[in-house]
């Protein structure tokens, strides 16, 4: 039985209907980029400042139409949450985003003095973890990774604390289209979402909720229909349902910085598959940052006028077709006063 800590961890995480309808503002080396962009400079000279106030103002922009956000410890914690609503539930990252790059796979790690303890300390709802992850890794990075996973998962239990667990397929550095950019893998082929799904959804991981990508690449994801494509792109989608289904593990969906109109093709898929909603970042909030920052009246104004717009639409999406998670509380061993104290260790 999944705790009472955790279901109510999770319960903060959605909206009262039981929809997942989060924002991502955990980005790090994507939102750099767009920062450099934005004020025409190398990504090297976007100072701390500059991701400070970028993500102050997504907070400023969007939280109050997120069912919760993910934040980071390093930039978005610090930048913002005297401003997150009370309303809105509160996903910590615990991964660096400077994984380390192997040729026979990459090893993620925890950013530095930042752990599950800290997360529950400071008043977090969930603790995510992105773990790069393709099983045909050389044994040794497939080790190394398990073990990561499953060593956050061990401690989110000790605190009872959700654990979002993200996994990405990855680019080999021999690959054609090798790139360590947070970016769709253009050779990603579904088996490989498929099978990391099937791992990670093994109870020795104790994931509580997975953020999943399109296991079809998403920018060439057909529309839903009845054609060879679009049956053999919801098989996939129905594979990764029915892995989630089995292990008893609500699953939502990363955007992955397709187009907002690609993404809501990718949801109509995972609706139809079982998925409870998005944690999407890119796809809502990038078009402002890259076109306005550091004009602060001019990003909340892009924000309103088109961001909010896309978070809107997913939304009402979401809650037209995903399928609402309810939490399941058990006292049945519950018969007398002092019960719940004693059972819950």
């Amino acid at each position: 039985m999944t705790t009472i800590g955790k279901i109510r961890g999770l319960t903060r995480l959605c909206d009262d209907d039981g929809h997942f309808t989060m924002v991502a503002l955990d980005q790090r080396p994507p939102l750099i980029a767009a920062i450099a962009k934005a004020k025409g400079i190398d990504a090297a000279k976007v100072g701390f400042d500059d991701m400070l106030a970028a993500k102050r103002l997504l907070v400023k922009g969007l939280a109050r139409d997120a069912s919760s956000m993910l934040l980071d410890p390093n930039f978005a914690l610090p930048a913002a949450i005297d401003i997150l609503p009370a309303k809105t539930g509160l996903i910590v990252t615990l991964e660096e985003h400077r994984f380390e790059e192997t040729s026979d796979g990459r090893k993620s790690r925890s950013i530095d003095n930042w752990t599950v303890e800290k997360i529950r300390r400071l008043g977090g709802d969930a603790v995510k973890v992105l773990a790069w992850y393709r099983p045909d890794a050389s044994p040794e990075v497939l080790a190394h990774q398990k073990a990561y996973v499953r060593t956050v998962g061990a401690e989110c239990r000790r605190h009872d604390i959700p654990y979002v667990l993200e996994l990405l397929v990855y680019p080999f550095p021999e690959s054609a289209n090798h790139t360590t950019d947070y970016v769709e893998s253009a050779d990603k082929r579904a088996e490989l979402v498929i099978d990391s799904v099937k791992e990670f959804a093994k109870p020795e991981y104790g994931v509580d909720l997975f953020k999943l990508e399109t296991p079809v690449p998403g920018a060439t994801l057909p529309e839903l229909g009845d054609d060879t494509a679009s049956r053999d792109a919801a098989s996939a989608f129905a594979a990764v349902g029915s892995i989630c289904r089995d292990a008893g593990i609500p699953w939502v969906m990363l955007s992955g910085g397709v187009a907002p109109s690609q993404f809501e093709r990718v949801l109509r898929y995972s609706y139809a598959a079982g998925a409870q909603g998005f944690l999407a970042g890119r796809t809502i909030w990038l078009d402002a940052v890259e076109s306005s920052f550091p004009d602060e009246d001019a990003v909340l104004a892009s924000l309103e006028s088109d961001g909010k717009q896309r978070l809107a639409s997913l939304t009402a999406l979401t809650r037209e077709s995903a399928t609402p998670w309810r939490p399941d509380y058990d006292f049945s061993d519950i018969a007398r006063e002092g019960d719940l104290a004693t059972i819950y260790a």
